[in-house]
C-alpha cells in the first residue's frame, strides 16, 4: 500500500512538473503554436518509446536477469553435489546391481558433445537401478545424511532453486531418505518388506541424483571446463578415479 501511495505521488509530482514547464515556456517565448506542436509531437512518438521499452529493454533485462538466476541456481547445485551429492551416488551405486547397464557412459570424457548429454541425461532418469541397501553400510549413511541436514535445509530454502523443480523433488527425496534412516535404531534382522521399503527410498533419491548430476556435469563442460576436469578425476561411478593429473 505504501508502495502505491508513493508511485502515485511521484507519478503526479512529474505531470505537475511538466505542466509548470509548459507555462514556463509560454511565459517566456509567448508562442502557443510552436508549444502545442511541439506537445503533441512528444505525444505522437509516446507508443515508439512504449515498444522500444517493453518489447526490446525489458526482454533484454529478462534475460539477463534469467542467466544471473542459472548462474546462481548452478552454483548452489555445484555446493550440494560438493558437500553432500557426490558422496550420496558414490554409496548408492555400490549398491545398485544394475549399474553395469550404465556405468561406462557415466565415467564421462572431454569430448563428450551435447547430444551425447541430453540422451546420457534420459538413461539416467530411466535407469532401473536395482538396490539392494544390505549391501551397504546404512549406518554410515544414516550419520553422514544427520551431519548434513541444517546444510541440506538451508539449500532447500534457496529462492535460487524455487524454479527448479526437478531438483527440488531430488532434495525431498533425500529428506525423506534421511527421516526414514533416522526413525530405525539399527539397520540389522529387518523385515524384508521393510528392506524393500528402504530399497524403493534410496533408488528414487539415487536415480534423481544421478539425473541431475549428469545434467550438472554438462552445465561445467560448457561453462566451467576447469571444474568438469575435477568431476571426471573424482567421478563417484569410477571406482579407480583418482585426482591425479597423469597425463
Amino acid at each position: 500500500m505504501k508502495r502505491m501511495k508513493w508511485q502515485l505521488i511521484f507519478g503526479l509530482s512529474l505531470i505537475t512538473l511538466s505542466v509548470v514547464l509548459y507555462l514556463i515556456q509560454l511565459k517566456i517565448f509567448h508562442s502557443t503554436r510552436d508549444t502545442f506542436f511541439y506537445l503533441f509531437q512528444d505525444i505522437a512518438f509516446v507508443p515508439v518509446q512504449i515498444l522500444v521499452v517493453t518489447l526490446i529493454v525489458d526482454r533484454l533485462l529478462n534475460a539477463r536477469e534469467k542467466r544471473i538466476l542459472l548462474e546462481k541456481m548452478n552454483m548452489a547445485i555445484g555446493v550440494f553435489f560438493s558437500e553432500a551429492g557426490t558422496m550420496l551416488l558414490k554409496s548408492f551405486a555400490g549398491l545398485d546391481a544394475h549399474l553395469h547397464n550404465i556405468d561406462k557412459d557415466l565415467a564421462l570424457s572431454a569430448d563428450l558433445s551435447k547430444k551425447q548429454f541430453s540422451i546420457l541425461g534420459k538413461r539416467a532418469r530411466g535407469h532401473d537401478a536395482m538396490i539392494d541397501c544390505r549391501k551397504g553400510d546404512l549406518d554410515g549413511v544414516k550419520s553422514f545424511l544427520l551431519e548434513k541436514r541444517v546444510f541440506l535445509t538451508n539449500l532447500l530454502q534457496n529462492p535460487n532453486l524455487l524454479e527448479h523443480d526437478s531438483f527440488t523433488d531430488l532434495l525431498r527425496s533425500v529428506f525423506h531418505l534421511t527421516e526414514e534412516l533416522a526413525f530405525r535404531a539399527g539397520f540389522k534382522d529387518l523385515p524384508e518388506a521393510d528392506y524393500r521399503h528402504l530399497n524403493g527410498d534410496i533408488k528414487r533419491a539415487y536415480v534423481q541424483l544421478m539425473y541431475e548430476w549428469v545434467g550438472y556435469m554438462r552445465y561445467l563442460k560448457n561453462n566451467y571446463p576447469y571444474l568438469y576436469s575435477l568431476s571426471v578425476r573424482t567421478n563417484p561411478f569410477t571406482p579407480d578415479a583418482s585426482v591425479i593429473v597423469t597425463e
